[in-house]
């Protein structure tokens, strides 16, 4: 079976990732469900074959893969979709994981992403974070924030991306994408040169290291709207883990500069809806005058109470949003438990 037959084939089953992994049938995962297509085993040699074909089709030099590196890159076939491929080594044989990309940009109302979570792409300045595990939607969520600004206001949107997934047209904005270790060395060089380049908006793929997310704080505080990821699981974390990343002698200065530029930070998971696709579930802080005032005198433990009692203005908390997808009638009881933060005070609201 040719890679492109494969492809097509994902497509059309409404396949998220494609497995080619050597003493396997060929893989697809659907709904995060993994279903294996017939019992042929794939070969060593037949995901050779298949990985050849994805970087013929990619026009990719092998040279990590010659140098036993993984590689990870995108890819798309005009007419079919963007692919991102990530190839390794596991017992000796090559391997790869396809994540399915369908071309155009999703839409949020069908992904089933709040308002309140949109509209903090409304803000023209500051610090945006988007979290969560990795496989969660964040690059999804990501994607329809950055369309929403490209549609609404004229600005120079510039995206720093490994590798890059959805393609933005220029609406009303100018949308430069740039492909981490194809177009620029890194995240950090691609960060430092973006403050040159007359920026608006900068998507930060993600703040990785200490040195990154110093110099993301930077730009926010340039006046330019910065939107990142990290892989924490709610916003007291967040805030927590960028604190941390400080010598205890600068975590002081650094809550000082959250409190000042932080706008709102999104923690997203995907959980199984009662007919099986999957959903997004989120928690939301938006930073008012209270809640900067808790992050500058470091009050963190405070967060829950004020986003669980301020859905008013746009916030919630993971556990009141499972509740809510559970009393509409989205997702089971034991999914919304299953996925909390708090056991016994979601189990008694249930």
């Amino acid at each position: 079976m040719a890679i492109e037959e494969v492809l097509s084939n994902a497509i059309k089953a409404d396949a998220s990732d494609i497995f080619l992994i050597a003493g396997l049938p060929l893989t697809y995962k659907c709904n995060g469900t993994q279903n294996r297509v017939g019992e042929k085993m794939l070969l060593p040699s037949d995901i050779e074959g298949l990985v050849k074909e994805i970087y013929e089709i990619s026009k990719r030099e092998t040279t990590n893969l010659d140098k036993k590196i993984d590689d990870d890159f995108s890819f798309a076939i005009s007419g079919l979709g963007r692919f991102r491929v990530n190839v390794f080594r596991q017992r000796g044989s090559l391997a790869a994981v396809v994540r399915v990309i369908k071309f155009g940009i999703p839409d949020p109302i069908k992904m089933n992403i709040p308002e309140s979570v949109l509209s903090l792409a409304d803000n023209k300045k500051g610090l945006v974070l988007v979290t969560g595990s990795a496989g969660s939607g964040k690059s999804t969520t990501l994607a329809c924030m950055i369309d929403r600004i490209n549609r609404s206001r004229s600005c120079h949107i510039i995206t720093m991306e490994d590798p890059i997934e959805y393609v933005h047209r220029h609406e009303r904005s100018i949308v430069t994408q740039r492909e981490v270790f194809i177009d620029t060395p890194g995240y950090l060089e691609s960060l430092r040169s973006a403050l040159r380049e007359s920026p608006d908006v900068i998507l930060l793929g993600e703040m990785r290291d200490y040195d990154t997310i110093s110099a993301a704080i930077t730009a926010a505080e340039t006046g330019t709207l910065l939107i990142s990821t990290l892989h924490t699981s709610s916003a007291v974390n967040t805030i927590n883990r960028i604190v941390d990343v400080f010598p205890a002698s600068q975590q002081h200065q650094i809550k000082l500069q959250l409190s000042q530029i932080l706008k709102g930070i999104i923690c997203q998971q995907l959980v199984t809806g009662v007919n099986g696709e999957l959903i997004p579930a989120f928690e939301v802080l938006k930073v008012n005058s209270a809640v900067s005032n808790m992050i500058r005198d470091d009050k963190l433990p405070q967060l829950n109470n004020t986003m669980a009692t301020s859905q008013a203005e746009g916030m919630f908390t993971m556990d009141s949003y499972l509740a809510e997808l559970c009393k509409k009638g989205k997702i089971t009881k034991e999914e919304a438990l299953l996925s909390c933060v708090n056991y016994d005070s979601l189990s008694k609201r249930l």
